[in-house]
């Protein structure tokens, strides 16, 4: 089959011919129809995402929608035809979606939204687990509360801006001045972070008490910022990009809580892995219902054509979640 195979790191991904995969016990052989572009997967073909523990030569690729060719010994829910989408591979040792075929965990598979096109579908499942992950798993977001997302119109900001108003939450997403109309497209009370500072967007929209919940898509800065937008006493912070030195004061000061995301950590240990499942079950009720949709960039990238999607994604231009077709 064919592959884009990393051999090292800040080098082109190669376009090679590899032996096709055989599904092992508990795994599913996925015949790859779209893989989606994540600004993780630019950073670990750079060789600047330590945390995703890549083994070279590899295949790269985080998030699929394919159809199940076979299935392997003891996988109950799936059968072959069946379409499906997942957060499968493209770290540590897993194989990613970059590939005409893969072996992947059916674990960390689940059904294709029916509402949704392969490409759409693909666009979504490292997005929407860290999504749920920070929203669902560790803030609980509910009926009546006010939610901050950073960086609402990027690729896991606007997935949880829908997955906050899906849960009954009133949602406000932050961004620059070109990301206004994607925010307000989406149902969100846009902010633009250049035109007021964190004081007065917290005084204008919540009366100076602060937003229940702080998703921080952004990092540095933007998490510090969190610290001092989130509600006294019993608003929380939850943040994927939780890297560097922070001063916990702010939070500290207002009585607030702190979680930290780690998508990844189920695919590297092993552990965990049927909660990535579940939550995507739980994504593909709420697409069909309308509740939920993938914003595209309407860029096609086969993929004899990966690396320019790669340099698409690295250059923060897109206009959407980036999309690779590897089959009809």
């Amino acid at each position: 089959m064919r592959a884009a195979v990393l051999r090292e790191f800040d080098v082109p991904l190669t376009i090679e011919e590899i032996d096709q995969p055989s599904p092992k016990a508990g795994q599913v052989l996925v015949r790859v129809v779209a893989s989606g572009v994540n600004p993780l997967d630019t950073k670990i073909q750079a060789g600047k995402a330590a945390h995703a523990r890549v083994q070279l030569p590899a295949v790269l690729g985080l998030d699929l929608a394919g159809v199940v060719a076979t299935v392997g010994a003891d996988v109950t829910g799936f059968q072959p035809g069946d379409e499906v989408y997942g957060l499968c591979g493209g770290v540590g040792d897993l194989p990613g979606s970059l590939a005409e075929y893969v072996a992947a965990d059916a674990r960390l598979l689940a059904h294709k939204p029916g509402s949704l096109s392969m490409r759409e579908a693909a666009a979504l499942p490292l997005a929407a687990v860290t999504s749920w992950e920070g929203l669902v798993d560790r803030a609980g977001v509910h009926a009546g509360q006010k939610v901050l997302v950073h960086g609402g119109a990027g690729g896991v900001g606007h997935v949880g801006v829908q997955l906050a108003q899906a849960r009954g939450a009133e949602a406000y997403a932050t961004g620059g001045p070109a990301s206004m109309p994607v925010i307000e497209s989406l149902g969100a009370v846009p902010i633009d972070y250049t035109a007021s500072t964190v004081e007065e967007y917290v005084e204008r929209y919540t009366g100076g008490a602060g937003f229940d919940i702080v998703m921080d898509n952004v990092g540095g800065a933007t998490l510090d910022a969190s610290f001092a937008a989130v509600r006294t006493y019993h608003g929380h912070v939850v943040s994927a990009l939780g890297w560097g030195s922070h001063s916990l004061a702010p939070l500290s000061f207002r009585g607030a809580t702190y979680s930290g995301v780690f998508t990844l950590l189920p695919m590297l240990t092993g552990r965990g892995r049927e909660h990535h499942g579940v939550i995507l079950r739980e994504i593909a009720t709420l697409a069909d219902a309308g509740a939920l949709r993938p914003r595209l960039d309407g860029r096609r990238f086969t993929l004899d054509a990966v690396m320019d999607a790669h340099r698409l994604v690295a250059g923060g231009t897109a206009a959407g979640k980036v999309v690779v077709d590897i089959a009809d």
